[in-house]
């Protein structure tokens, strides 16, 4: 592996859009993370007295799905495991580009092979061949499970203390995105029918980031012996001087 290079070293190659978190950002660190601090994002902006603290779910097209999501995403700052289907969310890409050239952050980023059309895992691969993200300790894979099937999961476990999973694909109509801030609906709203769930659950979040690995792995195995598969672990030849 290639000798870490300092926080202070080159920076992603395309400018991400801002990742603020939202109005009434109570905690700037997931160490102290609650699901207190996503109500704001709700229809009710409150949620019921006998609610979880260790679980809620959330629905597209009623619920701000991608702010959640922005919300968590921003305040890694130890380790990411993800597995996303469809990827295809320039803002949430951005804040990953960010992490993925921070030496501090560990990053295992599984995407499907089916979906590399987006212009987001292109950049990815392009930041990767640029920077060689493994130096960063930021490792992905482009391509399908142990048996050759897609892979579909859409989830995450943020620093080991927010995990997040659902039918939530990572692109405008699957989460809704909202046109008017603040509120579903606007002129080119559309959103799917998806759900978003937010979990804090120790047990959990100890089985999900297992599973995440072990998904990360399997794709490596499969994506490093394919003609076309992308990996991180994938360098190209070096030029003899």
């Amino acid at each position: 592996m290639a000798a870490k290079k300092s926080a202070s070293g080159p920076t992603a190659s395309t400018t991400p859009s801002t990742t603020s978190p939202g109005p009434s950002a109570t905690s700037q660190s997931l160490q102290t993370f609650t699901l207190d601090e996503l109500q704001q994002f709700t229809r009710e902006k409150v949620y019921s007295t006998n609610a979880s603290k260790q679980f809620h779910l959330f629905y597209v097209g009623r619920d701000d799905v991608h702010s959640i999501l922005k919300y968590v995403l921003s305040r890694v700052t130890v380790s990411l495991y993800l597995n996303m289907f469809g990827y295809d969310d320039a803002e949430l890409n951005g804040i990953l580009m960010e992490k993925a050239v921070d030496p501090n952050i560990t990053m295992l980023i599984t995407l499907d092979k089916s979906q590399t059309g987006a212009k987001t895992e292109k950049a990815l691969i392009a930041l990767d061949e640029k920077e060689d993200l493994a130096a960063f300790n930021t490792h992905f894979v482009i391509g399908q499970s142990a048996t050759h099937q897609i892979s579909h999961t859409k989830g995450f476990v943020a620093d080991g203390k927010v995990a997040g999973e659902g039918s939530t694909n990572w692109s405008a109509s699957g989460q809704g995105t909202f046109v008017v801030p603040g509120q579903p609906g606007g002129t080119g709203y559309k959103a799917q029918n998806n759900t978003q769930s937010i979990i804090t659950d120790p047990d959990t979040i100890s089985r999900f980031t297992a599973e995440l690995i072990a998904e990360h792995m399997a794709a490596q195995q499969v994506a490093v012996h394919s003609s076309d598969g992308k990996s991180s672990l994938q360098r190209p030849p070096k030029k003899p001087k």
